[in-house]
């Protein structure tokens, strides 16, 4: 059995740990990055992530700092406005259309798009620059044992591997999370999500779209113009069983459907990728850390995709991480550490999970009156300047 040692060890390779590897090899660490699958870095090959990430103005210096936004900055669609749209009348139309503009409140975007395929691509070619990093596709954590010193990692192919600082980002239902024996709340809403991408003749114009009528949101994020034509990113919130009847739905009478329900706000929408299928659920750890380990991203909090917070979440774990680890580098993974660690993040990510919740409840509601008070609170919210750039800087994350 091979024995190995390193400061850090990342369980989970999808963009959270990928992120984290690289900011941390960045900050002088020695990190090994571990995960089940090799990442899929092509948009047409099988198994890739559709969904796209919108990285908010507090994620950049994180970014920033891990030599990764070089690299990310000319593939992404910035995010100016956030368009709130209610369609929730008899028919599937307009009639509330509220802009929730960044130049209200900063001099740069909200955020900036990218898909998560991308991202992997860009993200491992980086930790290919960094010689303290060793990132280790196709391997799995099969194991934990901790102790006050250190932690001992076994991987799939038998090595194990003492670390000073364990940092599980292997998702819901994660390992590092489970050998810990720590809890989770879970929420379940009965949705699914349909992630794909679409052309249109209509140029998007910076503007990310969510379209309110019930099931969930249908939300329109920027891309980068693909072959000559605005191109969207395209998350369908539904109940389960319509999200797998669309699915299925040979690709004119998916176009037909989907159509429908954007409103027609940027004309014909075209189908250009895969159609993939998400489980929507909220989910929150009941301790972000345990004994030499500490939990971020999915395996710590998961949340429906409103918002652009998911990510841009687990980034925020990651900067606490991090400015812990590089205030005290000798305290690194420690109970002191990994108590701060605790204290800072748990609060925040059980206010945001709770307002998630409340905002996709909202955007199921199916009855007519729900859906006109729905209208009415929206109207009521954004008529009101200060409260309006209060939602904006909370959605943001900064004060």
């Amino acid at each position: 059995m091979t024995r190995e040692s390193t400061e850090i060890l990342i369980s989970g390779g999808g963009v959270a740990g990928l992120a984290a590897a690289a900011a941390f090899g960045a900050a002088g660490f020695n990190v090994i990055c571990v995960d089940p699958q090799p990442p899929v870095t092509r948009m047409e090959d099988n198994g890739a992530d559709l969904r796209t990430t919108a990285f908010l103005q507090p994620s950049l210096p994180v970014l920033q700092a891990a030599g990764l936004w070089d690299r990310l900055s000319p593939h992404a669609a910035p995010l100016q406005i956030m368009r709130i749209i209610d369609a929730g009348g008899d028919l599937p139309e307009p009639r509330i259309v509220k802009d929730f503009d960044a130049a209200d409140i900063s001099d740069q975007p909200f955020g900036w798009n990218l898909p998560n395929w991308l991202l992997r691509r860009e993200m491992v070619a980086r930790l290919s620059d960094l010689p303290n990093v060793s990132f280790r596709p196709g391997l799995a954590t099969t194991a934990l044992l901790t102790r006050d010193s250190e932690a001992l990692v076994t991987l799939s192919d038998g090595t194990r591997i003492a670390a000073r600082l364990v940092i599980a980002a292997d998702g819901r239902a994660s390992t590092i999370r489970e050998a810990l024996a720590i809890p989770t709340r879970t929420l379940r809403y009965g949705q699914k999500a349909l992630a794909f991408a679409v052309t249109h003749p209509i140029p998007h114009r910076d503007i990310s779209t969510e379209i309110h009528r019930s099931g969930g949101p249908f939300t329109l994020v920027p891309l980068p113009d693909r072959d000559g034509l605005p191109s969207s990113a395209i998350v369908w919130m539904e109940t389960g069983p319509n999200v797998q009847r669309l699915a299925a739905l040979p690709v004119d009478a998916f176009e037909a459907e989907m159509n429908l329900r954007s409103c027609h706000i940027l004309g014909p929408l075209t189908l250009i990728s895969r159609r993939s299928v998400w489980p929507i659920i909220s989910q929150i750890a009941d301790r972000m850390a345990g004994e030499r380990c500490a939990l971020m991203a999915e395996a710590a909090h998961v949340v429906p995709p409103i918002g652009a917070q998911g990510l841009n979440m687990s980034l925020a774990d990651l900067r606490v991480l991090l400015d812990l680890a590089t205030a005290d580098r000798t305290g690194l993974g420690g109970a002191t550490m990994l108590d701060a660690y605790h204290r800072k993040r748990h609060w925040e990510v059980q206010a945001r999970v709770t307002g998630i919740d409340a905002l996709n409840r909202a955007s199921m509601m199916g009855a007519q009156g729900l859906r006109d008070l729905r209208a009415t609170a929206l109207n009521a919210f954004y008529s009101v300047a200060p409260v309006r750039k209060t939602l904006m800087r909370a959605g943001l994350g900064v004060r």
